[in-house]
């Protein structure tokens, strides 16, 4: 039952939590690390690194200055990323220049060589040479060697603008059918939010959820606890310091979408609408349900292993099972990004533990049925009724176990106690 008690344990992890600088600073600069790390791997992606030198070698002479035409006008050539030289032989002839340049391949002077063949315009097989594989080469390659082929096989069937129509690629304009809203333009911004929920529900379980094993390794070594213990009951020491640390991380999290909330709730801030998530008021409600649901049965499985060892090396075996709890999930949201009516996301939306990280991203992306969404809610709240027991019982014991490090099987024998 909740009484002063559990309060006074509650308004102790909020003072020691909520009112620390290291909470402050974390919940301001979390969301900016969070980006930062998201435009720094988008910026190593994107990094091409010195310059290239690739030949291409045509099989006739007409071919090869439709290469070189197409290719000097091409952007990374222009900017020097590039440097092509265009050639022609016959493929006898191609094979002895390719063994003349070798060593030439070898110490990286020419980073790739592409030979294409007059049945190229017929069947656009393109072989390439190189010391390594470079996905980059073939990417910016692919569209310009394309459209000459394409030009090459319809000349004199077909007109210029004919012939630069069947070389462009396709456009795809997405359009979104609901019940509701009939069709409008599909948005990027369900996609961007879907991305960024992910992340924040991630990083803020497994925030909270270290926090509070420290939290409690660090009472356990030093003895508070058992000061603690004095005039309080276990139960009530675990159930105030879980409602504690989840108030705490429930605000932080708030703090971190109080942005998003704002620039959807208002018409202060412009942006292109197809960058606006198409999200209501509910999407916010179950997300913070979820994430309350969440907090309370990953605060307490992180509890439950800070009480059994006494020290953090020590808490690496306890702790890995729970992470993959974490972890799990967390690739399987990304996955479901790109599918998300695939059956791993329908059914992982609606299992324990992993309904907190796959739901809110899934909801976003795509339409889900009432009746999965309450399924989840009940299997949350099953969960979260479990992990509680569950904890409370290893807790009691553990807490004031010291010494030598507990085995599975005895940990195992705990459960089995009554409170």
């Amino acid at each position: 039952m909740f009484n002063n008690r559990i309060l006074a344990v509650i308004k102790r992890e909020l003072r020691e939590k909520l009112l620390s600088k290291s909470f402050i600073i974390m919940t301001l600069l979390m969301p900016a690390l969070m980006f930062g790390f998201i435009l720094i791997q988008t910026f190593i992606m994107s990094f091409e690194g010195g310059k290239l030198a690739i030949k291409i070698v045509a099989e006739t002479p007409s071919l090869m200055n439709d290469f070189k035409t197409e290719l000097d006008t091409a952007d990374f050539v222009k900017s020097g990323k590039i440097q092509i030289e265009c050639l022609s032989m016959d493929k006898p002839a191609f094979k002895s220049y390719l063994k003349s340049i070798k060593k030439e391949i070898l110490d990286e002077k020419t980073n790739a060589v592409l030979f294409i063949g007059t049945n190229a315009v017929m069947d656009k097989k393109v072989e390439i040479y190189s010391q390594t594989s470079n996905p980059s080469i073939t990417e910016k390659l692919n569209k310009p060697i394309n459209k000459v082929l394409v030009n090459g096989y319809f000349a004199g069937r077909l007109s210029y603008s004919e012939m630069q129509l069947a070389a462009k690629g396709v456009d795809f304009y997405g359009y979104t059918i609901t019940k509701t809203e009939g069709i409008k333009e599909e948005s990027h911004g369900n996609l961007v939010l879907s991305y960024v929920l992910t992340m924040l529900l991630y990083m803020g379980l497994l925030t909270a959820g270290t926090q509070m094993m420290q939290s409690v390794m660090e009472e356990k070594t030093n003895r508070v606890v058992e000061i603690l213990l004095s005039s309080l009951k276990p139960k009530e020491l675990l159930g105030g310091k879980i409602i504690g640390a989840s108030v705490t991380s429930f605000f932080q999290m708030l703090i971190w979408l109080s942005p998003i909330i704002l620039l959807l709730s208002t018409t202060l801030f412009q942006i292109p609408a197809k960058y606006i998530p198409d999200v209501s008021l509910y999407h916010f409600a179950y997300l913070f349900f979820n994430f309350i649901c969440g907090l309370i049965i990953y605060i307490g499985l992180f509890a439950a292993v800070g009480s059994i060892f006494d020290n953090a090396q020590d808490a690496q075996q306890g702790l890995m099972p729970i992470m993959l709890l974490i972890l799990i999930p967390f690739f399987i949201s990304f996955s479901m990004l790109k599918d998300p009516s695939s059956p791993i996301a329908e059914i992982s939306s609606m299992l324990p533990f992993a309904s907190i990280i796959v739901m809110p991203p899934r909801m976003t992306v795509s339409p889900v049925a009432a009746w999965q969404i309450a399924v989840s809610m009940l299997v949350n709240i099953l969960t979260v009724f479990g992990v509680i027991l569950l904890s409370g019982k290893i807790y009691r014991i553990g807490i004031l176990r010291t010494g030598t490090k507990p085995k599975w099987s005895e940990v195992i024998k705990w459960l089995k106690y009554k409170n």
